[in-house]
């Protein structure tokens, strides 16, 4: 008698509610978020108690690729552009060059150690090559680690852009392996094929998402989020159509949309991010339930020598050669180098070797997938250490959730914006009034320890006081001298 439906769909939630709840307790534990999601499919799975077959490489497939579309697009959409722009220059030379230069060494390893053929090898180091910002972050926001300088701009440029890259060798390596007639030279046109339209397909998604979203004035708040999703999979479907990379496409996506100013905004970003989440939940719950865990242990030895390769080899040398004439010191560029956290991309890229039938894709699967938890065990759990042994961790901002927001208009010019009054300012026993602020700067709250404050022009300024304001850059920047003087 075939199982009722209501009986999957109770199961699917229990497993989604369980790894939200397991995500508190790793948070105290220090144990990454991946590891945790990705237990609790193994568990749930045909080799764990929850005895669940699953065993189609196609839709864990389709399952990864749909869910990594959000979380491509929701990363870029959540990009601060303004820190990561300086920066732009060393994170798309460690997201190319790099990727190629950790896949190629890496390659080596597994030629030596599993007795793979060069192209199998290849193949091999391409899958492991990106790194997942996903993981890389909830370490860190889970410990409260903050950085110094550009290292977190950096990471999160090079990990949200390294994925189209690390695909693109693996699709190519897989047609040397099992199409006779394909060439190296066939291979490098298909990376400028999908790099170019990719981009200028997502440069185009970025420009009719900004017009239709400020142009066409929908009459429910709760249908602009609907549309960008649409959007989303009309782009990535559509590279994939025309030969680009839709990883890449989706990607300079949500980039440019996260650079503009578009209506609803704020709820858009939360939007995405609970989105994101759940995504990054079912990926990591059907690559848990898709691998064996009793097929493990015949790869331990390989998988580890392979893993410690990536972590102490590959990704050093690919960050020296790559960061050569940054102006990173040498302890950031080593903290970089430790945080090359594998995810779930590299088990995604795992999958195609078993649906385009390379004859060692099982074994690839099995080393992959075990590289990625040794990524995440070895590294995630120590970054915090890493960092403050380094000396590259930094003091947590102070960050207020004010009781407002506010949705741009084309009629209004600005943003709101924050200026705290640092002590010794001459600002300090003021009144407002008695500051000459810019007629543009429109002080709309004042937060004063834990109250807000709905200001006035005879209110006195206190020290620590932090003034929010409605005002154009220009604007903002004189009453900023102003204040903090």
């Amino acid at each position: 008698m075939p199982i009722a439906f209501e009986y999957y769909l109770v199961g699917a939630a229990l497993l989604l509610v369980l790894s939200v709840i397991a995500s508190k307790f790793s948070d105290r534990l220090g144990v990454p978020l991946l590891i945790v999601f990705l237990v609790v499919g193994m568990l749930a799975g045909a080799d764990g108690p929850g005895g669940i077959y699953f065993d189609d490489p196609a839709i864990a497939q389709w399952v990864g690729m749909v869910a990594l579309a959000i979380i491509l697009f929701s990363g870029g959409l959540d990009t601060d552009w303004k820190s990561v722009r300086p920066y732009f220059k060393e994170s798309l030379i460690l997201a190319t060059l790099g990727v190629l230069v950790s896949a190629s060494i890496t390659a080596g390893i597994a030629h030596v150690v599993l007795r793979f053929d060069w192209l199998e090898s290849l193949l091999l180091g391409a899958i492991v090559s990106s790194t997942d910002a996903a993981a890389i972050f909830s370490i860190l926001r889970s410990r409260d680690i903050w950085l110094k300088g550009g290292i977190k701009p950096i990471l999160e440029l090079e990990s949200g852009s390294n994925d189209p890259m690390a695909f693109f060798l693996t699709i190519g390596f897989i047609q040397l392996l099992t199409i006779p007639e394909t060439t190296f030279l066939d291979v490098i046109l298909l990376f400028f094929q999908q790099m170019i339209l990719g981009g200028v397909l997502g440069y185009a998604a970025a420009r009719v998402g900004l017009f239709l979203i400020n142009r066409l004035r929908l009459g429910y708040d709760g249908l602009y989020p609907v549309l960008t999703f649409g959007l989303v999979f009309l782009t990535f479907g559509l590279a994939d159509i025309i030969g680009g990379s839709g990883f890449l496409a989706v990607y300079i996506f949500g980039l440019l949309m996260g650079r503009s100013e578009f209506l609803h905004k704020k709820s858009m970003l939360r939007f995405y991010d609970g989105l994101a989440w759940m995504m990054q939940i079912i990926m990591f719950l059907t690559l848990g339930l898709f691998v064996f865990p009793s097929e493990l242990p015949a790869v331990a030895v390989s998988g580890t020598l392979i893993a410690l390769g990536l972590i102490f080899l590959s990704r050093p040398v690919s960050v020296v050669i790559c960061l050569a004439k940054s102006k990173f010191k040498w302890r950031e560029r080593a903290f970089i180098s430790w945080v090359g956290l594998r995810g779930a991309v590299p088990i995604i890229l795992a999958t195609y070797p078993l649906v385009m039938g390379v004859p060692v894709a099982s074994t690839i699967f099995n080393i992959v997938f075990f590289v990625v938890l040794a990524s995440v065990l070895v590294q995630g759990t120590t970054i915090p250490y890493v960092a403050r042994l380094l000396k590259v961790d930094a003091d947590a901002p102070v960050s207020r959730d004010y009781p407002i927001e506010y949705v741009p208009g084309k009629n209004i010019r600005g943003d709101l914006l924050e200026i705290q009054i640092p002590p010794g300012a001459k600002s300090i026993g003021k009144a407002i009034y008695q500051l000459d602020l810019p007629p543009d700067y429109l002080i709309v709250l004042i937060a004063r320890g834990d109250e807000f404050l709905v200001p006035n022009g005879g209110m006195i300024l206190q020290p620590g006081d932090a003034l929010l304001s409605l005002s154009p850059q220009e604007a903002y920047e004189q009453a900023k001298a102003i204040l903090t003087a």
